[in-house]
């Protein structure tokens, strides 16, 4: 039940309607890995930190099943740096600040004791880094899965393609599907997406749930409705974490079993909002996540008597 995550770790600071923070633990494979290690262990990261990166944060993923053999630290440059300040509404958001540090310097190595591993989830990071880690697996994983984001569309699109080709699930939000198809309709945007070489689609909406697309099936799910949500920073990722932390548990990828996956990645991400940065997930339980996975399935379960 092997899985590798590829992604940053990375510091940021924050600033939401409901507070702020100027320095947090963050990065698209520290939010993977907290969510991931809930349902499969070893967690095999490969990412780069500075010397400023927190002992004590290596200690706490180390002791949820994280291996960071895979992990570069760089000790004369500081870790990855991003600041960003949300909008009133929590979907739209200011960057302020984006230091790369470390991670222009990234050349991501995948350790030998990695090898064999049946699952990947390839982080939100640049596409040819993405490509380069595909690259060097010996043996093709049973399932890759893909998080990217508008700014790569913009800048890198045709290393962007060429990883689409090579991967089995594309992660993306509605704003993001409609740039890469160059079409408004979701339902539209997804064949083409998928034409592209992904035979899955899982299409964010934030607080409106998300969507799943494969061939000519389309499953929907609702989002949790939350009555304070402090921070989304790090919520796709903790979506990516639960929803492929549940296939490599079950080792089942089909389009009804991506369901359930949805649904775990929407619970894990509920949580993941309500404070800030990863330190909601450090304190979930089983209990917590059971009790959450239900709420979301009492969402859309109904009675109706048809006269």
């Amino acid at each position: 039940m092997s899985l590798i995550t590829v992604g940053t770790m990375a510091f940021d600071a924050i600033e939401t309607p409901f507070g702020k923070v100027d320095k947090i633990v963050g990065g698209s494979a520290t939010y993977v890995a907290y969510a991931a290690s809930n349902f499969v262990q070893p967690i095999q990261q490969i990412s780069i930190i500075g010397n400023d990166f927190p002992k004590e944060e290596l200690d706490a993923l180390t002791s949820r099943g994280v291996k960071l053999e895979g992990v570069e630290m760089v000790p004369d440059k500081k870790s990855f740096f991003w600041s960003g300040k949300y909008h009133l509404d929590m979907n739209t958001r200011d960057t302020l600040v984006t230091d790369l540090n470390v991670l222009a310097d990234f050349n991501p190595i995948v350790p030998d004791s990695y090898q064999g591993a049946e699952f990947l989830m390839l982080g939100n990071l640049m596409p040819k880094l993405q490509l380069s880690v595909i690259n060097q697996l010996k043996t093709k994983p049973k399932l890759i899965v893909m998080d990217t984001m508008n700014f790569w569309m913009d800048v890198a699109l045709d290393d962007l393609k060429e990883v689409l080709k090579r991967v089995d699930v594309l992660l993306v939000n509605d704003s993001e599907a409609r740039q890469l198809s160059g079409e408004f309709s979701l339902v539209k945007a997804a064949r083409n997406i998928m034409a592209m070489g992904p035979k899955f689609l899982i299409i964010k909406k934030g607080e409106h749930g998300a969507l799943l697309f494969h061939e000519n099936h389309v499953f929907v799910a609702p989002a949790l409705p939350l009555e304070e949500v402090f921070d989304p920073t790090g919520a796709g990722d903790t979506f990516a974490g639960g929803f492929i932390g549940h296939l490599a548990k079950t080792k089942d990828i089909s389009f009804e079993n991506m369901k359930t996956a949805i649904i775990v990645g929407s619970a894990l991400a509920s949580f993941c909002v309500e404070k800030f940065g990863p330190e909601r997930m450090k304190e979930i339980t089983k209990a917590d996540i059971d009790s959450r996975i239900a709420a979301f399935v009492q969402l859309v379960n109904f009675e109706i008597d048809l006269v």
